[in-house]
C-alpha cells in the first residue's frame, strides 16, 4: 500500500539493461511505498547507468535537473545500419569496413565535438503531433524529425578494433561522450556510419553522469530494495544547484514567493535555504532582483 506522505528527495539508480525507465519508476514506487516518483531523462531499455529519480516534492526538481550535461560510455559498431540505430533493431544494410582505418574513424569523430545540428533517431521519445516518435515507428509510420542544436563538449576514443559478426567484418569503436541534454548517442553512431559510408549503430550505452550525479552515488534496484534510502531534498538541492543561505527575514519572504532585492551570484536556478537548513525554493536572477522559479515550502 502506498503512503500519502512518503519521503522527499532523490534516488540515483544504476539502471540495468532490459528495463525501461518507467519500469524503474514502478519498482521504486513499490520499494519506497509511495506513488509520487518520477525520473529525469529517459534511458533506453538497452542502456544502463545513471537514472535520477525524484520522490515526493522533489519530483518538482526534475525539470530543472534535466538541463544538466550528461556523460556516456558507448560502443559504436561500423559496418551495419539498423532500424533503431542500435543493436535492438533489424539490420537495414551492411557495408565493408576493410578500407576504413582507425585514424579515419578518430578524425571523423573529432568533427562531432562542439555545437552540431543533430537529427534525433526516429525511435525516440520525442512527440510528433501528440504521440511519441517510437510509437509511430512501431505502428509502421515513416517519421521524420527536425534537426536540433546540441553540444558535444568532449569526445574521447578509447579503442577501434576489428571483429567478425556472422562472417561479416565490422569495426567496434569504444568512446566516451560528454554532451548537453537532448543529444542522442545513437544518432552519433548513425551519422558516423553515414559519413564513413559503412553504416553504424550502437551496441552498448552506459550513462555515467547526469549533472553532479555519477555512478559513484548510484545504487542498483537490488541494493535499494535491500536498504531503501533517499537523498533528502535539502541535500539534493545543495548538490544539484548553486546554494544561498538566507537570514530569517528573507526566508519569510521566500516562503510566500516574494521577490528579493538580492544578487544570487548565478543566473539560476539557485537553491535558497532558511537559517535552520530547510530548503525553501529555487530562485533566478531577474535584473537587480531575484524571483521565484519554484517554492517548496
Amino acid at each position: 500500500m502506498s503512503r500519502p506522505d512518503g519521503p522527499d528527495g532523490l534516488v540515483v539508480v544504476d539502471k540495468s539493461g532490459g528495463m525501461t525507465s518507467h519500469d524503474v519508476v514502478s519498482r521504486t514506487r513499490r520499494i519506497l511505498g509511495t506513488r509520487k516518483v518520477g525520473h529525469a531523462g529517459t534511458l533506453d531499455p538497452m542502456a544502463t547507468g545513471v537514472l535520477v529519480l525524484g520522490v515526493g516534492r522533489a519530483t518538482r526538481l526534475l525539470g530543472h535537473l534535466q538541463l544538466a550535461d550528461k556523460t556516456y560510455d558507448a560502443t559504436v559498431r561500423l559496418g551495419a545500419s539498423t532500424t533503431t540505430d542500435d543493436a535492438e533493431g533489424e539490420v537495414l544494410a551492411t557495408a565493408p569496413v576493410a578500407g576504413v582505418e582507425a585514424g579515419a574513424v578518430r578524425e571523423a569523430l573529432a568533427g562531432f565535438v562542439g555545437e552540431i545540428d543533430q537529427v534525433p533517431s526516429a525511435v525516440s521519445a520525442i512527440k510528433v503531433d501528440g504521440r511519441r516518435a517510437y510509437d509511430r515507428v512501431r505502428a509502421g509510420e515513416q517519421v521524420e524529425l527536425a534537426s536540433r542544436r546540441v553540444t558535444v563538449h568532449a569526445l574521447t576514443v578509447h579503442d577501434v578494433r576489428r571483429a567478425a559478426v556472422d562472417a561479416h567484418e565490422v569495426l567496434d569503436v569504444d568512446l566516451t561522450l560528454h554532451c548537453s541534454t537532448g543529444t542522442y548517442v545513437r544518432a552519433v553512431a548513425r551519422d558516423l556510419g553515414e559519413q564513413l559510408g559503412t553504416g553504424g549503430h550502437l551496441t552498448a550505452l552506459r550513462r555515467t553522469t547526469v549533472g553532479p550525479f555519477s555512478l559513484d552515488v548510484a545504487r542498483t534496484l537490488e541494493q535499494l530494495e535491500a536498504e531503501p534510502e533517499v537523498l533528502p531534498i535539502a541535500a539534493a538541492a545543495r548538490r544539484g544547484f548553486p546554494a544561498v543561505d538566507l537570514d530569517e527575514t528573507r526566508a519569510a519572504d521566500v516562503r510566500v514567493g516574494r521577490k528579493l532585492e538580492l544578487e544570487l551570484g548565478s543566473p539560476g536556478p539557485v537553491a535558497l535555504f532558511a537559517p535552520d537548513g530547510t530548503f525553501l525554493a529555487l530562485y533566478e536572477q531577474a535584473g537587480p532582483q531575484a524571483r521565484a522559479v519554484a517554492v517548496f515550502v
